[in-house]
């Protein structure tokens, strides 16, 4: 199966640094994850909703990782959901969902629907796994957002 990211260059790196700093929908601060997509435009729709319009950077980088069939993906299942789980503003529940799917260890790959178009998915990949070394990394390509995006 194959994911994507779109990130600035500096943050390339498949760390989940910028996670574990910040925290996200999924994870709370201090628990490492990378976020992927399912698919490339996925990534870009994922990463706007992030950007300040105004200050869109010109050196992002599209990533995509391959994960191998034989790598155990858990899913997050709309039942297991807490109603309104989409809002930005109340992610506590989904942050301690994924929080806790990373200390249990018990994949290297969630599969979540994603909050912006839920039939899709992201992916939560836990660099903590011994599993996560499995996923390969391609070169990071240089992308750049059509400016009708930053209108």
């Amino acid at each position: 199966m194959r994911v994507w990211r779109v990130t600035r260059r500096a943050h390339v790196a498949p760390d989940g640094e910028g996670a574990r700093l910040y925290g996200g929908r999924w994870n709370l601060p201090n628990t490492p994850v990378v976020y992927a997509s399912a698919s490339l435009s996925l990534a870009v729709l994922e990463y706007l909703v992030h950007v300040d319009r105004d200050l869109a950077p010109s050196d992002l980088v599209s990533v995509a990782a391959t994960i191998p069939n034989s790598l155990l993906v858990e899913t997050v299942g709309f039942g297991q959901l807490p109603k309104g789980w989409q809002a930005p503003s109340d992610q506590e529940s989904l942050q301690q969902l994924g929080s806790e799917w990373v200390r249990a260890q018990r994949s290297a790959v969630l599969r979540v629907p994603s909050a912006l178009i839920p039939v899709e998915f992201n992916y939560l990949l836990n660099p903590a796994h011994s599993e996560f070394r499995r996923i390969v990394w391609a070169d990071p390509v240089p992308f750049s957002l059509d400016p009708r995006f930053l209108q």
